[in-house]
């Protein structure tokens, strides 16, 4: 499958699993042509999750929200990344553990720019500042006033700390995640197989 992560293959198995047990309609379920399942797995996107949406340096979204969902994150980053440098995009909305978070996220980040969405629901990003500066170190810890700002100066210090091995991502809301995507043009890519 073209996603990253070991859940989502775990995903696509209990996916195959459930459609194999209704098309069997209380029968013994039967297994589906290979060809079939070759083919709808090798096509299936999953926009948001873990989803590239630039290179060079190259821009990830993923819409992990919670503490669990970032534990799935930073499992695949590990697993299908090499970045020398990853520097995050983070805003949280009001009503989710920004703690837990970015607590989660940083082991993985050399850096994290703090941003709000436009959601009315977002943490404003000086108020997310504070809970990462306590948990990543003042130096580890910029914010910007608005996604676009917080996505150009993440690229920047990707770019200038390494110009080979750099990596951003946009997490923390499916609202940022949504915003980057638009941002990026990431729709109008879809097809392409190559991020912009």
């Amino acid at each position: 499958m073209p996603l990253y992560g070991a859940h989502q293959a775990h995903n696509a198995l209990l996916a195959l699993a459930a459609v194999e047990a209704l098309l069997a309609d209380g029968a013994e379920p039967q297994a589906l042509a290979a060809d079939a399942v070759e083919a709808g797995f090798g096509a299936v996107t999953s926009p948001g999750r873990l989803e590239a949406v630039r290179t060079s340096p190259m821009v990830l979204v993923d819409a992990a929200h919670n503490p669990a969902g970032i534990d799935a994150l930073v499992e695949a980053l590990e697993e299908s990344f090499t970045f020398q440098t990853l520097v995050g995009v983070v805003g949280v909305l009001a009503d989710k553990d920004a703690e837990g978070i970015l607590a989660g996220l940083e082991p993985v980040l050399d850096h994290v720019v703090v941003t709000s969405s436009q959601s009315p629901r977002a943490i404003p990003a000086d108020d997310l500042a504070e809970i990462a500066i306590d948990l990543f170190g003042e130096d580890r810890v910029t914010v910007a006033a608005s996604l676009p700002d917080a996505i150009d100066e993440a690229v920047q210090r990707a770019e200038r700390d390494h110009d080979m091995g750099a990596g951003v991502i946009a997490v923390g809301s499916v609202t940022v995640v949504a915003e980057t995507r638009i941002l990026m043009r990431a729709d109008e890519r879809k097809g392409t197989g190559q991020a912009r």
